[in-house]
């Protein structure tokens, strides 16, 4: 059975968000990151770098939510093209690292949040999720950043209508619930 590693208000609930959507049986390992059981010799042959959240799947192991969300949509998800995982890996990677960045970095806030909230907004005005009607793992990755705007930030999103609808539609999602909205 594949074991997610991670600890509490870690990136590992975007990766069980997405274990969730897929209904993939999956054991999740809480490490005590206060006691630094992340830093303990058995969790550093799984992630070198002693971070979270990292998988065991099999003899695989791998680290680094993105890669992780990546590698379950090739394994367990519907198997896309070239081209389809292209897109995927893009919007994971700006989920990751513009998004994150943009929103949760205090001193970038100001002058990102309107060049990354604008396009999202106008992207969501036309489409239910990220890449058109059929939720995916771009969702889980882009949805999960935003997801948490409400929850930590408060931040007054007033100005993207679609973006707030988005993030109150995937916060409905009994997966997303079961992982991230704290179920």
């Amino acid at each position: 059975m594949l074991k997610l590693y991670g600890g509490d208000r870690s990136r590992a609930s975007i990766v069980k968000w997405y274990l969730e959507e897929l209904s993939i049986p999956y054991e999740f390992v809480k490490l005590d990151m206060q006691a630094g059981e992340h830093r303990q010799p058995e969790f550093l042959a799984i992630n070198p770098m002693g971070k979270v959240p990292a998988i065991v799947d099999g003899d695989f192991q791998l680290w680094e939510s993105g890669a992780i969300l990546l590698y379950l949509a090739e394994k367990y998800g519907k198997p896309p093209s070239v081209e389809e995982r292209a897109i995927i890996a893009q919007w994971v990677l700006f989920a990751n690292s513009s998004l994150s960045t943009g929103v949760f970095v205090e001193a970038n806030r100001e002058r990102e949040m309107p060049r990354l909230m604008t396009p999202l907004n106008q992207i969501l005005e036309q489409q239910p999720f990220i890449l058109g009607n059929e939720f995916t793992v771009a969702d889980v990755a882009v949805g999960s950043i935003l997801g948490y705007i409400p929850m930590m930030l408060k931040l007054d999103l007033s100005a993207y209508p679609a973006v707030l609808n988005y993030i109150k539609q995937i916060a409905q999602r009994p997966a997303f619930q079961k992982s991230i909205g704290g179920g």
